[in-house]
């Protein structure tokens, strides 16, 4: 019959040995765990980044003469129009003309989106626990107005992260053949704005980018995570489909509603971010009036500045220049965006299942 010390060494040789497995399991899964997490990381920023790219692309030229009849000068008008002005710069330029700073608007965009999706998903994530720690319903869901925070940090994070190209990205689009001054690409753009204007040049219009975006990002994500939900959980108009999910078509109109609500409440801003691009640039005025026949130089002191000038010498109309066709711009934009990034992270979650 065995011992009392026998059984008690025993049971300390059954325990160790518990104990090492219990560590053992523990230090597996923290070497595996990060190396998951970095690779979700990963896949949803490629996500929002392919989407980006993809939305972006898509309305390139409807983006060009966009800035185009933000920037111009008022006493020598060239784009008329959505329909007269794609034609103008077709046949002024050719089809490259359409595209003209696209290289640069995607170098832009994609890691702007890739942080934007990501950086709404860790918020609404942070938000979402720290509602329900507050509320002390752990089953509480993100109401609009969380979404509406969510999407206006994920905007001010990506914004502030790619001003500089988003700065030079205005200017390379602006210039035309006939322009005095002419940037050869992004990094010459960066170097001269750099060399030229300073380091703080290419932070010129942040303060109207970020009040613009927080309305604008923050609208976007909150109406289009919203009527979703609300689409899936009435089964409103019968677009739910078997899987409980919406389809691929009804995503884009959500999308494109997003997208109108947005863009039509920050729009004003963004007309004053890009005027604000311009000063400091010695030949701004000839690139917008593309002749050279502009007296004045554009001279904006701050953001309440721009907004006053641009009202007072034109009138409230200026603010929404361009308003026609950033809208034809925005709703298939953004409706692409959201459905591309939807689908693209569903097909590497799928990879991703597959590889564990």
């Amino acid at each position: 019959m065995a011992s009392g010390e026998d059984v008690k060494r025993s049971e300390a040789a059954v325990s160790t040995i518990v104990n090492r497995a219990e560590e053992a399991k523990l230090a597996s899964e923290g070497v595996k765990a990060p190396s998951h997490a970095l690779l979700s990381i990963s896949k949803s920023l490629a996500a929002g980044g392919i989407a980006g790219g993809v939305s972006r692309t898509a309305v390139a030229p409807l983006e060009r003469l966009k800035i185009l009849l933000q920037v111009q000068n008022p006493h020598s008008i060239k784009y008329k129009g959505t329909i007269q002005g794609l034609k103008y710069i077709w046949r002024t330029e050719g089809f490259r003309g359409l595209f003209k700073g696209n290289g640069t608007n995607c170098a832009r965009i994609v890691p702007n989106s890739a942080v934007k999706f990501f950086s709404y998903e860790e918020a609404s994530k942070g938000i979402l626990w720290f509602y329900r720690q507050q509320s002390g319903n752990e089953e509480a869901e993100l109401t609009p107005l969380l979404r509406l925070g969510a999407g206006a940090c994920a905007g001010i994070i990506a914004m502030s992260a790619t001003y500089p190209m988003d700065m030079v990205r205005g200017r390379l689009t602006v210039q035309t053949d006939k322009s005095p001054h002419q940037y050869r690409g992004i990094f010459h753009a960066l170097s001269t704005v750099l060399k030229e204007e300073g380091p703080r040049a290419l932070y010129k219009g942040w303060l109207p980018s970020v009040i613009g975006v927080i309305p604008y990002v923050g609208l976007n994500f909150a109406v289009y995570e919203s009527l979703k939900d609300w689409l899936i959980k009435s089964k409103a108009f019968g677009l739910v489909e078997g899987n409980n999910e919406l389809g691929v078509t009804t995503r884009l109109a959500c999308g494109a509603a997003a997208g109108t609500v947005g863009q039509t409440v920050a729009y004003p801003l963004d007309v004053i971010r890009r005027r604000m691009q311009m000063v400091g640039w010695k030949d701004a005025a000839s690139v917008v009036t593309g002749d050279g026949n502009s007296k004045a130089a554009l001279e904006y002191t701050g953001m309440v500045d721009a907004f006053r000038k641009t009202i007072r010498n034109e009138g409230f109309g200026a603010l929404y220049k361009g308003l026609v066709p950033n809208s034809v711009k925005v709703v298939p934009s953004i409706a692409i965006a959201f459905v591309t990034y939807e689908l693209v992270k569903d097909v590497l979650r799928v990879e991703m299942r597959i590889s564990d």
